[in-house]
């Protein structure tokens, strides 16, 4: 971060493009401010082409013509100077006008204050001021402004000491947070996915009011929630949202299968590991090596069938038998409940939570080229994100234990390569398909076909024939005659 006099912004910000549009508002007696998420990258020192200009009419007069109305003639007119490179869009519903030129993109919004009735996060909207504009935004590091007027070109508007809160790594609310996630609870999401993505901490008092309105939340769509959800996932250090969204409540209410995984139970002073933050261990993992946001999902997801299947055995201890095939018929509930898509995506997920203990399993007994195999079978072209996410499992504190199992993932990490290599199993084509097995054996489709199919897989699989189209009819027959 970097700290800039007015001079400064006055200088970083000159561009012909802030020029035009400073010098078209004074023409036609209109204030005009860029606020927000631009202002905050620019003492961050990120690039940001997203560029929000707030709009009002000079001096006090300025609910004379329309705040709304003055900043859609503003973008107009700066599509007529700009010519036909630019594209300009109008939102009438939403009373901004968005214009594409030069590679960036400009919203223009009239300044406005805001109120809001207790069921609904849609505001009463009315012409404001500058100050007006500021008071009603989320935070204060997003209620920054700086003039583009000539008057008062680079000069900063920050009376919430937005600029300390991010010198300082603070989230806060400019007003009252009661009534900042009262008003619109979806900042509450907001709140902890700027303090993940900026590694920043929230206010105690900002905090506090997060666990006071939580209930709140539940006003807020499915679609908006999941967005700021998947930009937590998405963060460089993802655990960090998820521990706030536990401590402060809203865990338990927008994903309460993920919540279920919290706390430790002892027993005859056994214990097992807290799975929840374990979860949060393996996603952090996935995100430090690159993972994209479904295998970051997948992690999520790993092991959330743990407390469906958790049970005491007074010899074993605590167990979690057959938790990765509960937690993937889990995977199609979650999705749907939280308006994840249902496509191809959720099947990838579902597939790498079921086969996220197979290369585990594989590793711990005698690695045979029959498993390796089955693994590559199973997996497909999803075998090298499944590897990472079983990789990004391992967390165990004891080093030796982590060195054995990072040796014997080693191990099936070549006999993968090898395998693939000489048998070439991935995604697989049987050499006779079941039209033809019908055709020999004159069946009907029938479970016979089936069984014949299933065991010329298995030989394949287990190394007993080649996936060869005469080794192939050669075992089918010879399994036929059996089944006679």
């Amino acid at each position: 971060m970097k700290i800039y006099s007015d001079s400064e912004l006055a200088q970083i910000i000159d561009h012909p493009l802030f020029h035009l549009v400073s010098a078209t508002a004074d023409s036609m007696g209109l204030e005009c401010y860029v606020v927000g998420g631009f202002v905050r990258d620019l003492f961050l020192q990120r690039s940001s082409k997203d560029i929000d200009i707030v709009v009002t009419s000079s001096g006090t007069d300025h609910a004379t013509t329309g705040n709304t109305r003055n900043s859609i003639r503003l973008a107009e007119a700066l599509q007529q100077k700009l010519g036909r490179h630019t594209h300009l869009s109008v939102f009438k519903n939403f009373g901004t006008a968005q214009l594409k030129a030069g590679g960036s993109e400009m919203e223009f919004v009239g300044a406005r204050r805001e109120s809001y009735s207790h069921d609904s996060r849609k505001p009463v909207v009315e012409d404001g001021t500058i100050d007006d504009d500021q008071r009603r935004r989320d935070f204060t590091i997003n209620a920054m402004a700086i003039g583009l007027n000539s008057n008062d070109f680079g000069h900063l508007i920050d009376p919430f000491g937005g600029l300390s809160d991010l010198e300082n790594g603070i989230i806060r609310t400019p007003c009252d947070p009661d009534i900042t996630f009262s008003d619109d609870p979806l900042r509450m999401m907001r709140c902890i996915r700027f303090a993940t993505q900026l590694a920043f901490t929230i206010e105690d008092n900002t905090f506090d009011a997060l666990t006071r309105n939580k209930e709140r939340i539940n006003i807020i769509s499915g679609e908006r929630t999941i967005d700021e959800l998947n930009k937590i996932i998405m963060s460089p250090t993802p655990s960090r949202g998820f521990i706030d969204l536990e401590r402060c409540g809203l865990l338990e209410i927008i994903f309460p299968e993920l919540y279920a995984l919290e706390g430790v139970e002892t027993r005859q002073g056994r214990g097992h590991k807290d799975n929840f933050y374990h979860t949060l261990e393996v996603l952090d993992n996935v995100a430090a090596s690159g993972g994209d946001l479904w295998l970051r999902w997948a992690a999520l997801l790993h092991d959330i069938g743990k407390p469906r299947s958790k049970r005491w055995d007074p010899l074993a201890g605590w167990t979690f038998h057959n938790h990765n095939n509960i937690g993937a018929k889990m995977v199609p509930q979650i999705f749907r409940r939280m308006k994840l898509p249902m496509d191809e995506r959720m099947k990838y997920v579902e597939k790498l939570v079921e086969l996220h203990m197979r290369p585990i399993a594989i590793a711990d007994d005698e690695v045979t080229d029959s498993a390796v195999r089955r693994l590559l079978f199973e997996a497909g072209d999803d075998i090298d994100n499944l590897m990472l996410l079983c990789h990004a499992d391992i967390t165990s504190k004891n080093e030796s234990r982590r060195q054995m199992f990072h040796q014997n993932f080693k191990l099936v990490k070549e006999k993968l390569v090898a395998i693939e290599e000489k048998d070439r199993i991935r995604n697989m084509k049987l050499a006779v398909d079941g039209d033809e097995i019908m055709q020999m054996f004159n069946l009907t489709p029938s479970r016979e076909v089936g069984q014949l199919k299933n065991a010329m897989k298995e030989a394949i699989l287990d190394g007993i024939i080649p996936n060869e189209h005469d080794a192939c009819t050669e075992f089918l027959r010879q399994e036929y005659q059996k089944m006679k």
